[in-house]
């Protein structure tokens, strides 16, 4: 039977399977990071994504709402609310409490998607928080910008996700230079991240928990001088040649143990896969280090379905053996739509939904419901 794309959508909204066995370790928050590049066909983050998921053996990684025509034309079109609300129900079916989405203008090609989260009225039992990266914040002539003006709206929304009564805000793609650079030393920056965290009090959202994407250098020193709260990162990866997905999982999890050793606060990324093999063979327009074809032998295999719910379960089986280092109790993965990097969780062209499967049996439990 061929369902039409209406149907199909309905069918994954409504998909659902049975509850998995209880889990013995207390409740964590988990999320996944959105980078929506799909949501603007004709934009060139969309084109670019598409175009680097074309080729053939590539095509495995299409979202389940990409097209290939007759003629083998790829079109990825994630602009409507139909698609979002399908995605939402995935989401929510795997177990997740909320989505990290990285953070732009609020009328940005790159912000519809979250646009069309806040538009949905399908969205409860699934929050939001916020990836700001360090360039939307301005520089130090800057008291504000119109992205952290909307951060600041969206903090304060009665579906942001919290922690220990905290917003939850992720702070990334920052660096030495980056800060000396825009803001002349980490002194003056901390200012900046504290007049944020006054603003977001006055806004009535209380103390953002703020939390560093970075690697422990300069990660961790970051971490004092900025005033921030706990360190994680966007993603955990080395340029190792074809290594399995082992490799990636190890890494990660030798990175938590680095964090909470050094005496952080640790919000572990969990790592869904990493393959950059579409991005350098057919480099982002943004990515203007990226030289074509340097590097291709350099990635982790994808992982099975059992291997990436067995890497989530030893991020919360860390959580809960760490209530010191991991006080806000929550992990967060990379990601959910990150596929032509090779880390992703949404599922992928006609519909394969292994990856969602696999969560479901780690978060979902008698005491974390599920759809």
């Amino acid at each position: 039977m061929r369902l039409s794309r209406r149907g199909l959508l309905g069918a994954l909204a409504a998909a659902a399977l049975p509850r998995a066995a209880p889990a013995q370790r207390p409740a964590a928050v988990v999320g996944a990071i959105r980078w929506d590049a799909w949501q603007s066909p004709g934009s060139v983050p969309t084109e670019a994504v598409t175009r680097a998921l074309s080729p053939p053996r590539y095509r495995d990684r299409l979202p389940f709402f990409a097209r290939v025509g007759p003629d083998g034309a790829v079109a990825i079109d994630g602009a409507t609310q139909e698609v979002m609300d399908a995605e939402i129900a995935q989401a929510r079916r795997a177990g997740l409490d909320h989505w990290a989405f990285v953070s732009y203008p609020r009328e940005s090609h790159m912000s519809a998607g979250l646009r069309l989260y806040l538009s949905s009225a399908r969205r409860a039992g699934l929050r939001f928080c916020l990836v700001s990266e360090l360039v939307q914040w301005g520089t130090v002539r800057d008291r504000t910008t119109p992205v952290l003006d909307w951060q600041i709206e969206l903090l304060a929304h009665p579906d942001h996700q919290r922690v220990m009564g905290r917003p939850l805000y992720f702070l990334g793609f920052l660096s030495d230079r980056l800060i000396a650079g825009r803001w002349g030393d980490a002194a003056t920056l901390r200012t900046a991240v504290e007049r944020f965290r006054a603003r977001a009090v006055a806004r009535g959202a209380g103390d953002p928990y703020i939390v560093l994407m970075a690697r422990p250098d300069p990660g961790l020193r970051l971490l004092a001088e900025l005033g921030a709260d706990a360190i994680g990162a966007y993603a955990i990866a080395e340029a190792e040649p074809a290594a399995p997905y082992a490799a990636l999982a190890r890494l990660a999890e030798a990175r938590w143990a680095e964090y909470a050793a050094a005496g952080a606060e640790v919000v572990p990324t969990v790592m869904s896969g990493w393959d950059r093999r579409p991005r350098i063979e057919q480099p982002m327009p943004w990515e203007t280090w990226q030289r074509p074809g340097a590097g291709l032998d350099r990635f982790y295999a994808a992982p099975r379905p059992e291997e990436l719910a067995a890497h989530l379960s030893r991020a919360l089986d860390w959580v809960a053996a760490h209530p010191r280092a991991a006080p806000a109790r929550t992990a967060l993965i990379y990601a959910w739509n990150e596929n032509d990097e090779g880390g992703w969780l949404v599922p992928t062209l006609p519909f394969d939904d292994a990856r969602i499967r696999a969560l479901r049996g780690v978060l979902c439990t008698p005491a974390r419901a599920c759809p």
